[in-house]
């Protein structure tokens, strides 16, 4: 017989106090009508569930406001994509190119807000890859998007730099996004600074009588400098 769900308020608070609470919960679960074939039934179905589960409680909440204000900011923004599209759609004059079937009309705007759609995410993964570049991992990334750690690596494959972490271990090259960076060490103070070009051409340093503690801090500067300085975007 298949096993019901468990109420998903009773998710999260199971997750937290662990498997231990899984197994006292079967009662709990049949006070309320849940009916559970064993223990081991309930830790499946709480395991299933885990990623969903948790991933909600890390969700970012904003204020009607907020949510109001961006809303508008969006609109604004795509009303003279939205316009231009459906020009080059249709043919027409800006005076005219709206008097058509609303069907037409409406699914302009829809083109537009998927090139809106498209853009946003690729400014996402450039987020992302800063972060990564900083030092920041995919559970810390999952965490702030509401996913598991895995599906931010899925998300954004190459947002964490895994030749930064190597090159600052064991070498002072570092390869990234197309350009490259040699990592130096002053022998006197055993401090570590950055020079390099970046997929564009762009060089770039570490500022002035700027030294690092560590490798890895100039490693994440020197990742940050080569990712903003990619030809393109991954």
């Amino acid at each position: 017989m298949p096993v019901p769900e468990p109420p998903f308020w009773v998710l999260p608070q199971l997750l937290q106090r662990g498997h231990g609470a899984l197994h006292r919960a079967a009662d709990q679960f049949a006070g309320l009508g849940t009916v559970l074939p064993d223990r081991r039934a309930v830790t499946r179905v709480v395991e299933r569930s885990q990623g969903n589960y948790s991933c909600r409680m890390a969700s970012i909440e904003i204020t009607p406001e907020e949510r109001a204000e961006l809303g508008k900011a969006l609109t604004d923004a795509l009303n003279p994509l939205a316009a231009a599209i459906r020009s080059r759609q249709s043919g027409l004059s800006t005076a005219r190119m709206w008097e058509a079937d609303p069907v037409d009309v409406t699914l302009s705007v829809l083109a537009a807000w998927k090139v809106v759609d498209t853009e946003v995410k690729q400014l996402t993964a450039r987020a992302a890859a800063t972060a990564g570049s900083y030092g920041a991992n995919y559970e810390q990334m999952g965490a702030v998007w509401g996913i598991t750690r895995q599906g931010a690596r899925k998300k954004w494959p190459d947002a964490v730099p895994r030749p930064a972490a190597a090159a600052a271990k064991t070498g002072g090259v570092l390869e990234l996004f197309g350009g490259t960076a040699e990592l130096v060490q002053d022998p006197s103070s055993g401090r570590w600074a950055w020079a390099g070009e970046g997929a564009d051409e762009t060089c770039g340093a570490a500022g002035d009588g700027t030294w690092y503690a560590t490798k890895e801090e100039a490693a994440a500067h020197a990742g940050a400098f080569l990712r903003e300085h990619a030809a393109t975007l991954s």
